[in-house]
């Protein structure tokens, strides 16, 4: 790196400060040790110039701004990427990258998306990731599926480490409620970029009509369903009122939940968790999942059969669905013995894991920034 040269103030053999993006996302929050002292610190988001007083909130990310590194570079030790960057220009990345090698700065990259959920075309998540990824002084991923594109694409290593709890461990060992019958449920959202509801909800209804003491479960938010909402969707909300009104799904309109509603829906009212994504990389939902022991029936498309168990259908923007094996799939769900919880034990050992490996791969970065 050009900014090798810059004098740094070096970081406290106690201390290590790493400007994450976003700290507050949960991801980034539980890769801290919960049951010792961490060296790693890390520095606060900033809060956005347009967001409220009163709101903790991190979008959008003023640490993606250079001249936020600039003004600020010498109060962290590392910067570290996770979320956020997918609503900046190139242009953009690229003055950040400068700007961290002017002040020599390392940055790390955790490559969470490889193909964007948000994103309809590919490309600019691509062209994003061209800037990063060559940059980066340490790459981070999910799945070792994940690392292996990276070394196709890019020639760079990647080091796989798992996606942490979701839940918070105080909650992951809570009891699931007892039900007669099972649940399949299909969380429709705002209907992200990469859902294409319909043929998996009508191929799910379908497939739950056949089997004894199952009932499907969509849920979808307001906005899709309200004519005056800002995601909505004519034929999205008359095809799901016209399934409930033949009986062949229960719909629940409602507004985005928060962690203890979506905790407890995916614990205590659902027994199967369908995914209706045509394309994405990896999940927090399904890690939700995992803590709860709702199964999950998620598409061949990324890699969210490697992150963890579940069963697989296929359906991906280039084949499409088939939906054959979306209703085989979600058979065996309904038949199968729910999954085994990690449990809380598991939970903290894996998250004491990963704050060591944190703080190893900070200081390889440091390493190589120093020369």
């Amino acid at each position: 790196m050009s900014g090798a040269a810059v004098v740094r103030r070096p970081p406290h053999a106690d201390v290590l400060t790493v400007a994450s993006v976003p700290a507050g996302h949960v991801y980034v929050q539980h890769l801290s040790n919960p049951v010792a002292r961490d060296r790693v610190r890390r520095l606060p988001d900033p809060r956005p110039c347009t967001a409220p007083s009163d709101q903790s909130v991190w979008w959008p990310p003023a640490m993606l701004d250079p001249a936020w590194v600039a003004g600020n570079h010498r109060s962290f030790d590392v910067f570290h990427i996770h979320f956020g960057f997918d609503a900046q220009p190139v242009d953009d990345l690229r003055a950040l990258v400068a700007m961290l090698d002017a002040t020599g700065t390392p940055l790390v990259q955790t490559v969470h998306d490889l193909r964007n959920p948000h994103h309809a075309r590919r490309a600019e998540h691509d062209r994003q990731l061209d800037v990063l990824i060559p940059a980066a002084a340490e790459l981070i991923t999910l799945t070792r599926g994940a690392a292996d594109e990276i070394a196709r694409r890019w020639g760079r290593d990647a080091t796989v480490l798992p996606h942490p709890h979701v839940v918070d461990l105080a909650a992951v060992d809570a009891p699931r409620a007892p039900r007669d019958g099972r649940v399949v449920g299909i969380h429709l959202k705002s209907l992200r970029t990469n859902t294409d509801p319909l043929p998996v909800v009508e191929t799910v209804a379908a497939a739950v009509a056949d089997l004894d003491g199952v009932a499907l479960r969509v849920d979808v938010h307001h906005d899709v369903m309200d004519p005056a909402g800002e995601r909505h969707d004519p034929e999205v909300a008359s095809r799901l009122r016209r399934a409930e009104r033949r009986g062949l799904l229960r719909l629940e309109v409602h507004d985005f939940f928060p962690d203890a509603a979506l905790f407890a829906y995916l614990r205590d009212e659902i027994d199967v968790s369908v995914l209706p994504y045509r394309f994405g990389t990896h999940s927090g939902w399904l890690e939700a999942c995992h803590d709860l022991g709702t199964t999950v029936v998620a598409p061949d498309c990324g890699y969210y059969r490697e992150q963890r168990p579940c069963l697989s259908y296929g359906n991906d923007e280039t084949a499409g669905l088939d939906a054959a094996s979306l209703a085989d799939a979600v058979a065996q769900a309904c038949r199968s013995t729910p999954p085994q919880r990690p449990g809380q034990g598991r939970r903290t050992a894996e998250r004491v894991a990963l704050a060591h490996a944190h703080d190893r791969i900070y200081s390889r970065a440091l390493e190589r920034v120093r020369g």
